[in-house]
């Protein structure tokens, strides 16, 4: 490979951490939004009625696997459960907190100390978001007859889930850029 090139790419990090940021504020607010969503509320399910810190948000967390739609799909009957379980409440009110989140790290140049809290809570998300990798049975390969099944055979869910690892890193770059940002432009050493 010519030096050239190396030398070219050597200096690509000064479009990481912009990459980092917007992408983290797209998807935070992209998915936030979809939170509004049916289909993104029902498919969240397993995720929340088996997490220790949030099932409670739920009002029949156990009774979820007797009502689960397919993706896209609207089964009444399941749908008016969703309903009274709080499914669509709660998946609304994360959708709003992700899309502040998203909102909050977002605010870099404008509200750098803001835009710190955003990348600390986007942090604390991802660890609660991986957690669902421990509680959640749907995150791995079910054993239905293939020999490839259980840990660490993830399922889709799984897979959705594990892509957090990449938001816990990103927020660690966005919260220490947010923060040195803030001191320098406060003429703070660090």
């Amino acid at each position: 490979m010519k030096i050239s090139i190396l030398k070219t790419m050597a200096g690509l990090d000064i479009f990481d951490y912009n990459i980092i940021r917007y992408g983290t504020v797209l998807i935070l607010v992209w998915i936030g939004a979809l939170k509004f969503a049916t289909y993104e509320a029902d498919g969240i399910t397993p995720f929340v009625a088996n997490s220790p810190l949030m099932s409670s948000f739920y009002n029949h967390p156990s009774e979820y696997k007797k009502h689960v739609n397919k993706e896209g799909e609207l089964v009444s009957k399941n749908h008016q459960w969703h309903i009274a379980n709080n499914t669509y409440g709660f998946s609304k009110g994360l959708g709003i907190l992700l899309m502040g989140m998203g909102i909050l790290v977002g605010l870099h140049k404008v509200a750098p100390l803001l835009s710190v809290i955003g990348s600390v809570l986007v942090f604390i998300m991802a660890l609660g978001t991986l957690s669902f990798l421990a509680t959640t049975p749907e995150t791995w390969v079910p054993a239905l007859g293939d020999q490839h099944n259980g840990f660490p055979y993830l399922s889709g869910r799984g897979r959705i889930v594990i892509k957090d690892l990449l938001l816990l890193g990103g927020s660690f770059l966005t919260m220490s850029e947010s923060a040195r940002f803030y001191l320098s432009k406060n003429n703070i050493q660090f």
